[in-house]
């Protein structure tokens, strides 16, 4: 992979820094001062590489630094915030973007992620963690609602019952629960935790790009929507050069083992 991109001013680091490789991107939240709380710079620059990503798609991954994933919005900033600020979305819409990419976003989470940091990965299509994981939603704590995703998202991830009670109870889940849940998909040892992001990210790459792509299209499709834009999306794919050459090579490999085994 590349270097990671650095702000230009040495003195204010990146709070974003992003590795790129041909088929994946690695993006490493990167405020450990403030336990990569998500600030105003955060945002600005999930957007940027959001519009890199729409324009050239790749897998991304996106994780913490000094075992944090994310501790939350910046509570300074989000104090001062007034409600044209909450109706603007301004965390909200960052992380609808990023699910919305075209190729599948894993979240590697070690440590906290809490509020907003929680939010970012339930935006990920696939969510992997250490043993010190811990996932929850203290908003209302604070005096606010977890408004970037969590009311809808967390419904949708381990069912209405679950999020109901972590969201008004605020209470912290562990990595233990959360794979039970169905929260996560893998509890792995911390220092393993981007070579499984990498793993995944290598099952995914050796996949039909385009295949991927409309399996997402189609995940995140209304249920009204189904079987038609499963079918739309299969009758492009079903014309595709790379799904004959697929299943040529599949049908000869096939075929070889079977005349190996006679």
């Amino acid at each position: 992979m590349n270097a990671p991109d650095v702000a230009v001013s040495p003195d204010t680091p990146s709070p974003l820094l992003v590795e790129r490789a041909d088929d994946r991107v690695v993006a490493t939240l990167n405020r450990p001062d403030k336990r990569n709380a998500i600030d105003q710079a955060t945002i600005d620059a999930i957007h940027a590489l959001c519009a890199e990503l729409e324009a050239d798609p790749r897998i991304l991954i996106i994780t913490g630094t000094d075992g944090v994933f994310a501790s939350g919005a910046d509570i300074a900033q989000m104090r001062e915030r007034t409600a044209a600020d909450a109706r603007a979305g301004i965390n909200a819409n960052a992380f609808i973007r990023i699910n919305e990419l075209p190729m599948p976003v894993i979240a590697a989470v070690d440590g906290w992620a809490l509020g907003g940091g929680a939010e970012l990965a339930f935006a990920a299509d696939i969510r992997i963690a250490t043993p010190d994981a811990k996932f929850g939603n203290p908003e209302t704590g604070l005096g606010i609602i977890p408004a970037a995703g969590a009311t809808w998202r967390l419904k949708e991830l381990v069912g209405e019952a679950r999020a109901t009670e972590l969201l008004l109870t605020g209470r912290i889940v562990d990595a233990a629960e959360a794979l039970s849940i169905g929260l996560i998909t893998g509890v792995h040892p911390t220092a393993d935790l981007l070579a499984e992001a990498h793993a995944v990210a290598d099952r995914i790459a050796k996949n039909d790009r385009a295949a991927t792509m409309a399996t997402k299209r189609v995940l995140r499709a209304p249920r009204a929507d189904h079987p038609h834009v499963d079918l739309e999306e299969q009758a492009v794919l079903f014309e595709s050069p790379e799904k004959h050459r697929r299943m040529t090579a599949f049908l000869e490999r096939r075929a070889a083992k079977q005349r190996s085994a006679e």
